[in-house]
């Protein structure tokens, strides 16, 4: 803390009573953070912050621009509605973009002509398992699971985990945020429920709710 409000380095010299301190003076600097877990810092670190602010994700139509400058860099012709389809697969984030494109560009190189365009982008993409929203076979088979073996859910992370082979901390921070962005889980105190729209893009019919049964008294 003293390096953030002071420039400055407090050190403990030497041990026991013969123990000193020293400062050492720091130029000034300026200390820029991220993380995705701010709640997980420490509220006097979080609070010598001196500005905060929330990145969100990027839009198809951004990254769209990403994809066509990258594009340019790895010298590969690409089509906007190439770029477009490639960007709204990649679930708002430019590394997963770059990624889809240099695959989508072999496809281009060895299936087509050399140029990305609308075709071969969808054609590439639906090859490496990669549906119209970006979901690929790890979270249709979350969805599948949590809908089929527990009847839209609530079901525990770690059961969820077993069935579907992946490591519970990477459902979590790699696969979960995006499913709930798209409004296709809620993640409950008892456990992870599937949504209506889970249903919808799996295919899969919505149960229908149990009518409640009512009681008829005759006097």
């Amino acid at each position: 803390y003293p390096a953030m409000e002071d420039f400055a380095l407090d050190l403990m010299m030497g041990k026991g009573p013969s123990a000193r301190s020293i400062r050492i003076p720091l130029k000034p600097f300026t200390l820029i953070g991220a993380t995705t877990r701010a709640g997980q810092l420490s509220s006097p670190l979080r609070d010598r912050f001196g500005m905060m602010f929330r990145l969100e994700l990027y839009t198809p139509e951004q990254l769209a621009t990403i994809v066509t400058r990258s594009a340019g860099i790895l010298e590969t012709p690409i089509k906007e509605e190439g770029a477009f389809e490639i960007a709204r697969r990649s679930r708002g984030t430019p590394r997963i973009a770059n990624r889809f494109l240099k695959r989508v560009r072999d496809f281009a190189t060895v299936k087509g002509n050399g140029c990305i365009d609308k075709y071969i982008s969808d054609f590439a993409l639906k090859s490496l398992d990669i549906d119209e929203l970006g979901l690929d076979s790890i979270d249709r088979r979350m969805l599948a699971a949590i809908i089929k073996s527990f009847g839209g859910g609530p079901v525990g992370l770690d059961t969820l985990a077993a069935i579907i082979g992946e490591e519970s901390i990477t459902l979590e921070d790699v696969y979960e945020p995006y499913l709930l962005q798209l409004g296709f889980i809620n993640r409950t105190s008892r456990g992870r429920c599937a949504t209506p729209g889970a249903y919808r893009h799996l295919g899969i019919n919505i149960p229908e709710a149990p009518e409640t049964s009512q009681m008829k008294l005759d006097f």
